[in-house]
C-alpha cells in the first residue's frame, strides 16, 4: 500500500508541526548515519528547533567543528558552488512554476483546438474565429493528419510482414514410378535373356540327318541332339 503523498508547505496546527518536526529530524539524522557509512564522505548537521534551548549537532560537537573547517578551507567558488539563498530558492520555484504553467496552457490550447475541429466536421461555420483560431486549429489538423498517417503506414508494414510470414513454398511432386509387371512376366523376360540362343548351320544338320536314316533302316531309334 502505498504512502500518501504529503504536501510541502507549512503545517498551520502547533502540535502536528512539533510531531512531525520530531519524527522529521530523527530521520534525517539517520540518514546521515547511513550516507556516511554506506559512501565513505564526511558530514555533519546543526538543527536548531523553534522550542530548542540548544541545537541538536551531528556526529558531535566536535566532528562538526572538524567537518565546517575542512570545508572553510576550500576555495570561495567550491563554497559557493550548490549554494542557494532564499531569494535564489525562490526565483529557481518561480521558474519552473511558469514552466509548467506554459506546458499546461499549450495542452489546454491542443484540447481546445481539438474539440473545435470536432466541431467544424458537424457543419459549424469557420467564420466566428480570428486569425489566431485558424492557426492554430491548422496546426493540430497537421498534426492529426501525420499521427494518422504514421499509424496507416505502420498498419501496412505489419500486414506486409503477417503476409511474408504465411507464404509456403509448394513442393514438387516426385515423377511416378513406373508401370508394374506381374512377376511371372519378369521370370520368364530374365529367363530368355538369360538362355543362349542356338544357331544351327548345314553341317551340323548333315549329322543328324544321316543318324536319322540309320535308325530307320535298323530299327533302333536314335535321339535327335537339341532333342
Amino acid at each position: 500500500m502505498s504512502r500518501k503523498k504529503v504536501k510541502l508547505a507549512y503545517i498551520q496546527n502547533h502540535p502536528t508541526r512539533k510531531l512531525t518536526f520530531k519524527k522529521r529530524k530523527k530521520g534525517f539524522m539517520k540518514k546521515m548515519s547511513e550516507i556516511t557509512t554506506l559512501c565513505d564522505v564526511e558530514a555533519c548537521a546543526v538543527v536548531y528547533g523553534q522550542n530548542d534551548t540548544q541545537p541538536e549537532v551531528w556526529p558531535s560537537p566536535s566532528g562538526v567543528q572538524s567537518t565546517y573547517a575542512k570545508f572553510r578551507t576550500m576555495p570561495s567558488m567550491e563554497q559557493t558552488k550548490k549554494q542557494l539563498n532564499m531569494e535564489a530558492f525562490l526565483r529557481q520555484q518561480i521558474e519552473k512554476a511558469k514552466d509548467q504553467l506554459r506546458k499546461q496552457k499549450k495542452e489546454n490550447r491542443e484540447k481546445e483546438m481539438s474539440i473545435l475541429m470536432s466541431q467544424c466536421l458537424t457543419e459549424r461555420s469557420l467564420q466566428d474565429l480570428n486569425m489566431g483560431d485558424l492557426n492554430d486549429l491548422g496546426w493540430v489538423v497537421d498534426h492529426k493528419v501525420e499521427e494518422i498517417n504514421r499509424k496507416v503506414k505502420k498498419v501496412q508494414e505489419e500486414l506486409a510482414q503477417n503476409e511474408n510470414n504465411h507464404v509456403q513454398v509448394v513442393p514438387t511432386p516426385p515423377p511416378p514410378p513406373p508401370p508394374a509387371t506381374s512377376g511371372r512376366i519378369m521370370h520368364m523376360q530374365q529367363a530368355q535373356s538369360a538362355a543362349p540362343m542356338e544357331i544351327m548351320t548345314p553341317q551340323d544338320q548333315q549329322p543328324q540327318e544321316q543318324m536319322a536314316g540309320l535308325g530307320a533302316n535298323t530299327g533302333d531309334k536314335f535321339l535327335q541332339f537339341g532333342s
